[in-house]
């Protein structure tokens, strides 16, 4: 049996280290969603651009099917420069995920959902309404892919877009605190912090090594929610949750 993951977001999930950066992985028990099939693993995983690069994934996965002795498949559903706004439920992009997973789930247990995204929502005031939208969608896909004892992990923004462009992208601080926040507050979530992590080299996405460790960091949170073993109920508070951020969008 294959257990996969569903990762969702935008180009830092995706991908966007250098190829000839990478690390060398075991990629022996790592299959890759495409086209419905689980296919052998070969890069780029998350081919959303033709210039997409290593993933956090990689190393997760990695980590995953040794320690659990079976076959971890990714599903690749990200996709670059996309705000939270167009990841809303009934979109493309959240239509896409979920079907996705449901293909997946006909050959495949999904272990998890890891989420990177933020840096279309740090300019301005975009963050303002980022609370309610990201609780929305993480608990859609909890409920219409019936995963409420799965961990879901959230990932931070990258200290280094305090530099980047001509005045720096200010707001992903309030993004790394809203999605900790969210994390703290929801079952099954975690947050993985991405402090320290370099750049490769545009202030903007994460490099090969970073996306390496940044993937055990990953993994890390999920093994301490896999730990905690908190079971979803079928009627779970997260789905007043939902119903109230809905009514505050």
């Amino acid at each position: 049996m294959v257990h996969s993951f569903l990762i969702i977001g935008q180009s830092n999930m995706a991908g966007r280290g250098l190829p000839d950066d990478r690390h060398e992985i075991d990629t022996e028990n790592i299959r890759v969603l495409r086209n419905g099939r689980w296919q052998p693993f070969f890069r780029p995983v998350n081919f959303d651009r033709s210039f997409s690069g290593t993933n956090l994934a990689e190393s997760f996965a990695e980590q995953y099917a040794k320690d659990h002795n079976v076959i971890a498949g990714i599903i690749p559903c990200a996709d670059g420069g996309t705000t939270v706004e167009q990841w809303h439920v009934g979109g493309l992009l959240h239509d896409n995920a979920v079907n996705c997973a449901r293909l997946a789930q006909r050959s495949s247990t999904i272990a998890g959902v890891l989420w990177h995204q933020g840096e279309g929502n740090s300019y301005g005031n975009s963050w303002e309404t980022y609370y309610d939208k990201l609780s929305v969608i993480m608990e859609s896909l909890r409920r219409d892919l019936s995963l409420y004892d799965v961990p879901f992990v959230l990932g931070g923004l990258g200290d280094f877009l305090e530099s980047y462009g001509d005045g720096g992208l200010h707001g992903f601080r309030r993004i790394n605190e809203i999605q900790r926040e969210y994390a703290e507050k929801t079952p099954m979530t975690g947050f993985a912090e991405a402090t320290g992590l370099s750049h490769k080299g545009d202030f903007l996405h994460f490099s090969s090594d970073a996306l390496y460790d940044f993937g055990l960091r990953y993994y890390e949170v999920f093994r301490r929610l896999e730990d905690k073993n908190k079971v979803f109920t079928e009627k779970p508070y997260n789905e007043e949750i939902t119903e109230g951020a809905m009514e505050r969008l």
